[in-house]
């Protein structure tokens, strides 16, 4: 069989277009033949991994092996004249059929002439091995169930370009080693930590997608327009403001698994859509939240099939708890030798590291400068505590120490995975902070940046909490080893397509 040409050319070659002829050529013999390429309903079918475990019992020269049933795409076709030979995958494996023009019968085996690669079959019949002992299906039933009419990647040329497999996400899955290995990880990953929160007494809530003001975050929102009410509405940027209306309303334990969406750059490590997973918890604090983000993270690593310590972006990693916890002032006074403490030499350092500094709060000048020295040298999985308190306008203060934050930020290979406060319940002091957060702004944009109505639920009583913000796509970019948050994320957005 010739090998089909790369898909990513914008003009079909002529060998292109004459093979995708001969598909359709076969479609046409097909529906000539009574047989719906289409297919139908096909029941009562067998996983790939299950048969290959079931033969796993069968002797290599027993002709009396049981009968199974399977559904699947064709991966590799070698005709052999009276005899056709074919790899058929479905989402657990992949095994070899044998169809014999004796086998079944002259009626259906028109039908095998056109089979092409891409195609999805059904068959039926006896398990055991071939003569070179591959364990093999000897069909005795052939069912036509799709046909595809599009040639495949070339084996060797074909679907190799990173933006293409993304935006092809359907051939990249049928193609491409270990992609469809990485999704089904994902799914299991989320599973595994909505059972740890559910277990723990956890209610899963769904918050509006949509809203007026953009909060619970510091990014630039999409925005969008409802012409019913004729009103600007924006994307959300967090989950956090309307979990905490629930903490108000007495759900005293709550999370979401949800979309959030940030008009900001793209990355290896960043996506304008992503997924977030956040917990509150009445009654805790950000203590209480490492301890649920360790529980998250094993029982994640577990689900996924992570083994405890790997190599990882360069990083050897750990995940055995319990994780290391240090102070954010320790580890930037370790790393670049600076006072945290004294403002004057935070600036010193930072205007070594090309980091702006007049004009602007020490705390800000001090988180930029943690952001380009330490975060980079943070192998972890490592909880950094203790924040400044001028960056975490959500957080509550140490009570010893008010100008530090009870937040954590759980490190790995250099890159936040999660980020935890005892969660700011005082309605007088979250507004100062808002506002402050603001300042710069005009008396118009402030009031409709600002979210009156929080602040009024805080006023009606939010009970101590902690809270807990999972950014899902970096966690399954760490526990699948993936190198860029693109690959873990089935549908990436791209830039406009201007090939054919």
């Amino acid at each position: 069989m010739s090998s089909p040409s790369p898909i990513d050319t914008d003009q079909p070659s002529a060998t292109v277009t004459a093979l995708l002829q001969a598909r359709r050529d076969k479609l046409a013999k097909l529906q000539e033949l009574g047989i719906d390429p289409w297919g139908s309903r096909f029941d009562n079918t067998q996983a790939v991994a299950s048969i290959r475990k079931e033969g796993e019992s069968i002797a290599q020269d027993a002709d009396d092996g049981p009968t199974v049933r399977v559904a699947g795409r064709i991966m590799l076709l070698r005709n052999a004249g009276r005899l056709v030979f074919l790899d058929l995958v479905d989402r657990t494996g992949r095994l070899q059929v044998m169809i014999g023009k004796k086998q079944v019968g002259p009626e259906a085996w028109p039908v095998v002439g056109c089979l092409d690669l891409g195609d999805i079959i059904g068959v039926e019949g006896r398990l055991g091995y071939s003569n070179s002992g591959e364990m093999t299906i000897f069909a005795s039933n052939l069912t036509f169930l799709t046909k595809s009419l599009e040639t495949p990647p070339d084996k060797y040329h074909g679907l190799v370009d990173p933006e293409l497999r993304q935006r092809m996400r359907y051939l990249d899955l049928i193609h491409g080693e270990g992609v469809r290995d990485r999704f089904v990880a994902r799914s299991r990953i989320i599973e595994a930590i909505r059972r740890v929160l559910t277990d723990r007494g956890y209610l899963e809530a769904e918050g509006p997608t949509l809203q007026e003001t953009a909060g619970g975050a510091a990014a630039r929102p999409f925005t969008t327009h409802h012409n019913a009410l004729d009103m600007q509405l924006v994307m959300r940027i967090a989950l956090e403001l309307h979990l905490k209306r629930l903490l108000v309303g007495g759900m005293e334990r709550v999370f979401e698994l949800g979309r959030v969406y940030r008009n900001e750059g793209i990355s290896p490590r960043h996506n304008p859509e992503f997924t977030m997973m956040e917990a509150y918890e009445a009654y805790g604090d950000y203590a209480s939240m490492m301890d649920l983000t360790e529980a998250v993270l094993v029982a994640a690593a577990k689900a996924a099939g992570t083994p405890e310590a790997f190599n990882w972006m360069g990083h050897d990693v750990s995940l055995k708890p319990p994780f290391p916890r240090k102070r954010y002032d320790d580890l930037l006074a370790e790393v670049t030798g600076c006072n945290p403490e004294d403002p004057a030499s935070v600036a010193a350092e930072a205007s070594k590291h090309e980091i702006e500094t007049v004009g602007r709060h020490p705390d800000v000048i001090k988180s930029e400068l943690f952001e380009e020295t330490v975060e980079k040298t943070l192998s972890g999985p490592i909880f950094v505590i203790d924040y400044p308190a001028a960056v975490c306008p959500l957080t509550k203060r140490k009570n010893d120490a008010p100008d530090i934050a009870e937040r954590f930020e759980l490190y790995v290979a250099g890159m936040e995975l999660a980020n935890a406060y005892t969660e700011l319940n005082d309605p007088d002091l979250q507004e100062e902070l808002f506002r402050t957060q603001l300042a710069g702004l005009s008396d118009d944009e402030s009031m409709a940046r600002m979210d009156h109505d929080f602040i009024k639920s805080l006023r009606h009583g939010m009970p101590p909490a902690g809270g807990l913000g999972i950014g899902i796509d970096r966690l399954v970019m760490f526990l699948t080893q993936a190198s860029s948050i693109r690959d873990v994320i089935l549908f990436p957005i791209h830039r406009p397509h201007t090939g054919g």
